[in-house]
């Protein structure tokens, strides 16, 4: 769901009525699936905490830190502190807290992370419904949407917004009157474009590149490589054909990709 607002507002403002929307329509194509809110400290709020636990969805949300939290976790620290000075490598130790805010309905369990490098106390915390091992729900979970994050930047548009030709397009004397201003318009159709980019360029990369050598390549490689060709196109009412240079290295990555795609 890609969804423009203004940056002058809370980061988690109208996010509880985005994931419930999400939530319902998932649960009305796949009802037995297993859904996992998962964002960084900005939405962090316990009534969407609280929310999730009433209706079966687990998370696992980022922590900011305070006072509170880095006395919970000072043991930790300090014993990471303290074999980093004696073995002069980056330490990491991670623990289970019962952690409550004083606007929290309750507590909740809380992982922290106390790491100690050449750069000094590193304490990280992160509020999760999950159970298991605190490492791995840290690493292999709540880190796992870093990546997510670079494959939505490296999919979106670039460039100022809006350009003077989509204000243009959405001048006022073309819009209903309840329409927003040109501007916001502009922006929210260049958002669409860019999360269609997005599930395009990982359809590709998941369906037509799975066990190639650019299943696991950046967008811009997958562009380069295989879709800003030089082609004729020849098309009639049967079928299209493309018709690439006999030098280009990958006629067969490509044809493979095709194949995958027309039939998935």
């Amino acid at each position: 769901m890609s969804y423009l607002r203004p940056s002058n507002i809370d980061v988690a403002k109208h996010a509880w009525a985005i994931l419930k929307l999400l939530v319902t329509r998932l649960r009305a194509a796949w009802p037995g699936v297993k859904i996992i809110f998962r964002g960084d400290s900005g939405f962090c709020r316990w009534k969407m905490l609280r929310w999730c636990e009433r209706h079966g969805v687990d998370y696992i949300v980022g922590l900011a830190k305070n006072s509170r939290l880095l006395a919970l976790a000072a043991e930790a620290m300090q014993s990471a502190a303290a074999q980093f000075e004696s073995t002069q490598q980056k330490q990491r130790h991670f623990g289970w807290l019962d952690y409550a805010a004083g606007t929290w309905d309750r507590a909740r369990r809380v992982i922290a992370k106390a790491e100690h490098s050449a750069q000094g106390a590193n304490p990280r915390f992160i509020v999760t419904s999950l159970a298991g091992d605190a490492q791995a729900i840290y690493d292999e979970v709540y880190c796992a949407r870093g990546e997510i994050e670079n494959r939505i930047k490296k999919s979106s548009s670039s460039g100022s917004l809006p350009t003077a030709r989509a204000a243009r397009a959405c001048s006022p004397a073309r819009q209903p009157p309840y329409s927003l201003p040109p501007p916001r318009w502009a922006n929210q159709f260049r958002l669409l474009l860019s999360s269609a980019a997005y599930v395009l360029m990982e359809t590709i990369r998941r369906v037509g590149l799975c066990g190639t050598e650019l299943a696991r390549a950046q967008v811009p490689t997958i562009r380069l490589k295989v879709l800003k060709l030089g082609t004729v196109i020849l098309r009639n009412t049967r079928r299209i054909r493309l018709l690439f240079s006999s030098a280009y290295p990958y006629q067969e990555l490509f044809g493979a990709m095709l194949r995958r795609l027309s039939s998935a």
